[in-house]
């Protein structure tokens, strides 16, 4: 997740002055001088015409509760804009404790949203403050003032320039507040377990934190390429290791190739002795959970039980969500929906998660012993809770587990990594492994066509459409015959043949199809062009001859094959950054910020392009940690992150862009060029084990599955429990309803959402026989609470401490007090609070323990036991509640957000680096790796141009996203139903409305539709 600076209007910029490494605390500020900052704000405003990023505002209808304050109190919020900009800059804090947090002040949250973002900043609740600035709602949320016109006629188009359109200083307001946080994480939460030490000490008197090289990165002598790149010398990767995506992930940074590569340790967002608090080893561990945790403590199965589960109108028909008998359509499970995300977006990011990150070692975790998986009978009886106490688990594997090397830095100790680490098992990488494979035994499941080695097979064997997968033969371990067999475990069998085969859903094995025919359609497309124009260029470069033309009819299979794997890579981080993500984060700023980190906020005014784009270069060079890190990470919004670096000008002025016939020099000759446009901000790139925390998504599926026809798409003619869609029963599911059937009824079925009592009944009783457990099942909602356990997570309080976000001070912090007393939704809040009380407990307080130095308040105090209640009262244990828990728990959420604001800040650090840090997303991003065609599908959503949307939506007049390209493309089929569709993840039969409404109400043509008489 990447947020921007609006630079289209003059607006005080939330700027960064510091990237000192993350552990400094009281430490004399170093700054860079006030003058220098404005004069990049006031370049960006200059050089800035109103840029036409949402369609005329009479296009969006006013709403009756939208804003309409009076000539005062529009005064009153012009007089608080004139303080907030001679405030000046906001200083980025010396010390982790004194971060921004996301709150403003009384005069800022005035000029940005007036009085209803006045009282909600008076409530002084945890939760942001920009969540209440003007439009970043829905319609309600709009100044009606100025969208009816009378500011805006008043003052005509002065209003852009001068920012008296309060709608869009809401919006610039929020993004800055975003970007403010991005950069404060940049600097205070990258922890990486082989390199920690450099980043706080630095290296031959360079900072750590703009060091780009480390011998930690470098091959070992026993791989395979050790050679390759340089053996015991200076190791840089070149000739067919740079060319495309390698099978491992070795060699995408060329001076580091054993970053983000299979088998490297997971990173940390938070600070690594604030890791494993359950085992206590530190003061602040200590006072802050006393001896009330350990791995099993509170009972991982009764939370589950009594904080996760869907409760059943009628439990018959919903029968632990295996719904009824012949799949009738009558069956029914209750599950808190989400009105503005589909079921196709649950199964997106199961199949994303699975390119990212793995504990797993083929589908297994230490299988030389099982753990009770919990459900402790003396205290709770079976049949009161409803748990098993015979179901088990099998333990993690740990990567390193001896006590970590420690060092000294101005009077501290630090440790050098994490108490236990452990290893990804895929690349870290976005390079959709988990349809190519990431090491040697997952490639060979691929199975490429025999007839075209260039593209994937695909079997033709219902006789529809483009075919499917084929399917696993038996596993190697069980034949003799090696013709016939496959690496696999054996639970896989029968699956769809593909890299990345655990966990295998009817939704992973949707998009594996999906993109395997989107594979084959860029490879006949790339063969039509080269029988077309055989001696024409492809753009294609070999780095031996990076001179030597290749022509269209040179290219071999393997070179396309790989060239057809950056491109679909490239389509679905695509399809994430401005098409997933915006739909999980319905507002206005996310659409902006999202969209700029793709092709940048600046894309249509080539000069401020230009000039951003020469300041990213000096700072990207520049050694100077006070300001560096913090101004690219700003800066990066103009251009955008994506293609960062890919071109290369002799003339650095800020006019160079403007000249006519101007010489790209970019050189595949040149390593700082194929490199030079990654940024790791001093800090290898590997996936942080908190981030993978807030990726437990399983409210998210339904316990039965509604399935459509094509036919008479507004009925459904079955439910299909989610729980048969496992394994090879998925595989059996998709062939027996088909890819466009099961589109259709993913697309317009609504996902759950993410809050507490909305787990799945199935997830709950999940069949696990091949663990060997006397109860034969498994509660996967347990199982996720064990996992952030055992792998150090730290509880949810300290873990918003950590990540810049206010703590909570009592389990009553979960209600969200703006609700009415007998609103359903706040007495559901506070019976599961109560619930909470009953199973973490109180304590009496002490507030002569200080428990973190990651926060204090605004008199310098750092919070204690009794977090502002008095000494020796008693109080919620809130810093026992699990990370997982505690953001579910979340009751106040900003507009459209389907995740938490504590899921969402970890977003911001870690999504924007996979983008930053990857040399085929920035600098390498060209035709010498993708051909000209590859790079052209990319930039269009596909080989024939931009194609635009008839319709706007949100205000906004954009092209035919790229997901639905991919669906025209893969089932053409699905026209007539596409056609309406914006957004693939917004729910195909919703209107969407004027401005980001969340209303559940039908489009056009779908009034008939049953999902509406709910």
């Amino acid at each position: 997740m990447s947020t921007v600076l609006p630079g289209t209007r003059l607006a005080v910029m939330s700027s960064a002055t510091n990237s000192l490494p993350p552990h400094h605390r009281q430490q004399p500020r170093r700054r860079w001088h006030r003058r220098e900052g404005l004069a990049v704000v006031a370049l960006l405003a200059l050089l800035t015409t109103p840029a036409a990023v949402v369609a005329d505002d009479d296009a969006i209808a006013l709403s009756p509760e939208a804003d309409r304050p009076s000539w005062l109190e529009t005064w009153s919020s012009l007089r608080a804009c004139k303080r907030l900009i001679s405030d000046g800059l906001r200083e980025v804090p010396d010390d982790r404790a004194d971060r921004f947090l996301g709150k403003v002040q009384e005069h800022t949250a005035r000029c940005r949203g007036g009085q209803r973002a006045v009282e909600a900043q008076r409530r002084d609740t945890p939760w942001v403050d920009w969540q209440y600035y003007w439009a970043t709602g829905d319609g309600a949320s709009r100044n009606a003032n100025y969208d009816s016109g009378w500011i805006r006629h008043l003052v005509g188009g002065l209003s852009e320039w001068v920012h008296l359109n309060p709608n869009d200083r809401g919006i610039d307001g929020a993004l800055m507040d975003l970007e403010f946080q991005r950069v404060e994480l940049i600097k205070f939460n990258l922890f990486d377990n082989y390199t920690y030490r450099d980043y706080v000490l630095g290296r031959d008197g360079a900072p750590g934190t703009t060091l780009t090289r480390w011998d930690e990165m470098r091959l070992p002598p026993e791989h395979p390429e050790y050679q390759a790149v340089g053996g015991d010398d200076e190791q840089l990767c070149q000739g067919e290791l740079i060319r495309h995506r390698t099978l491992t992930g070795i060699c995408n940074d060329l001076r580091n190739p054993l970053m983000g590569a299979t088998g490297t340790e997971f990173a940390r967002n938070v600070e690594l002795d604030e890791t494993f608090p359950d085992a206590g080893h530190t003061a602040l561990t200590r006072a802050r959970h006393g001896d009330r945790l350990d791995l099993m403590t509170p009972d991982p199965q009764r939370i589950s039980q009594a904080l996760f589960t869907r409760e059943q109108s009628q439990p018959e028909r919903c029968n632990e969500g295996r719904g009824l008998p012949g799949h009738s359509a009558e069956a029914h499970c209750d599950y808190h929906e989400a009105p503005f995300f589909n079921v196709l977006a649950a199964f997106w990011i199961q199949f994303m998660t699975h390119d990212w990150f793995s504990h797993l070692d083929e589908g297994a975790n230490d299988a030389s012993t099982l753990r009770s998986a919990g459900c402790d009978l003396n205290d709770d009886p079976a049949e009161e809770v409803g748990c098993r106490p015979d179901d088990a688990f099998q333990p993690s594997l740990v990567a390193r587990n001896t006590p970590p090397e420690t060092f000294e830095h101005q009077g501290e100790t630090y440790l050098t990594r994490a108490h236990r680490t452990f290893d990804n098992h895929v690349t870290a990488w976005w390079d959709a492994s988990q349809l190519y494979g990431y090491d040697e035994t997952s490639a060979s499941r691929v199975k490429r066509d025999p007839e075209d080695p260039a593209r994937l097979q695909l079997v033709k064997n219902d006789g529809r459409g483009s075919g499917y997968l084929p399917r696993f033969g038996p596993p190697c371990e069980t034949t003799t015959s090696d013709a016939t067999c496959d690496r696999i475990h054996p639970a896989w069998s029968g699956q769809e043949a593909t890299a990345f085969p655990d966990n295998w859903t009817v939704g992973t094995a949707f998009y594996h199809n999906v993109f395997a025919r989107e594979h084959n359609a860029f490879v006949d497309t790339f063969r039509q062009q080269a029988a077309a124009t055989p001696d024409a260029d492809s753009g294609l470069r070999d780095p031996a001859a990076p001179q030597q033309v290749i022509r269209y009819a040179d290219v071999t299979d393997d070179e396309l094959y790989e060239a057809a794997r950056l491109v679909v890579a490239a389509m679905i981080a695509k399809i994430h950054t401005i098409e997933w993500t915006p739909q999980l984060l319905y507002d206005e700023p996310l659409y902006r910020g999202m969209n700029s980190n793709w092709s940048g906020l600046f894309h249509e005014h080539a000069l401020v392009e230009g000039a951003l784009s020469r300041v990213l270069d000096r700072l990207r060079d520049s050694d100077d940690d006070r300001h560096a890190n913090a101004w690219y990470s700003v800066l990066a919004a103009g251009p955008g992150i994506f293609g960062l670096g890919s071109e290369r000008y002799a003339d650095r002025s800020l006019f160079s862009t403007l000249l006519n016939g101007r010489e790209d020099i970019w050189s595949l000759e040149k390593p700082e060029h194929v490199n030079g446009g990654t940024n790791h901000f001093g800090s290898p790139f590997n996936f942080p084990e908190e981030f993978i925390t807030v990726y437990r998504l399983h409210p998210l599926v339904p316990d039965l599955l509604e399935v459509r026809e094509l036919e008479a798409p507004n009925e459904v003619v079955k439910k299909v429990p989610a729980l048969e869609g496992f394994r090879a029963g998925a595989s059996d599911l998709l062939h027996e309803e088909g890819l466009s059937d099961w589109a259709l009824s993913m697309g317009r079925q609504r996902l759950g959402l993410l809050t507490l009592g909305n787990h799945g009944r199935f997830l709950q009783n999940l069949a696990m026989g091949h663990l060997g457990s006397e109860s034969g099942r498994l509660d996967i909602a347990a199982l996720d609470i064990i996992r952030d356990r055992e792998r150090g997570v730290p509880r949810f309080n300290e873990f918003r401490r950590q990540y810049g976000l206010k703590q909570l001070t009592s389990f009553d912090d979960f209600i969200d007090s703006s609700l009415p007393a007998d609103s359903a939704e706040r007495q559901r809040q506070e019976a599961l609070v109560a619930k909470m009380r009953e199973i973490y407990g109180q304590h009496v307080c002490d507030a002569s323990k200080i428990i973190s130095h990651a926060q204090r308040d605004a008199a310098g105090n750092y919070p204690n036991d009794c977090l502002g209640h008095p000494d020796g009262t008693r109080v919620d244990n809130i810093e026992d509640v699990d990370a997982v828990v505690g953001w579910l728990a979340e009751p106040v959420r900003p507009h459209g957000y389907a995740i938490s604001e504590t899921q969402f800040v970890v977003f911001i650090l870690n999504a924007s680096r996979r983008l930053f840090s990857d040399r085929f997303f920035t600098s390498s991003f060209r035709p010498e790796f993708y051909t000209q065609l590859g790079h052209d599908w990319i930039m269009n959503n596909g080989p024939d141009g931009v194609v635009m949307e008839t319709r706007t939506s949100n205000g906004h007049e954009q092209p035919v996203s790229p997901m639905k390209r991919v669906l025209q493309r893969a089932m053409p089929e699905l026209a007539d139903e596409l056609d309406p569709v914006v957004n693939v993840f917004d729910p195909w039969a919703r209107d969407r409305g004027d401005y980001y409404s969340l209303d559940w109400t039908p489009r056009p043509r779908a009034e008939s539709d049953a999902a509406f008489d709910q």
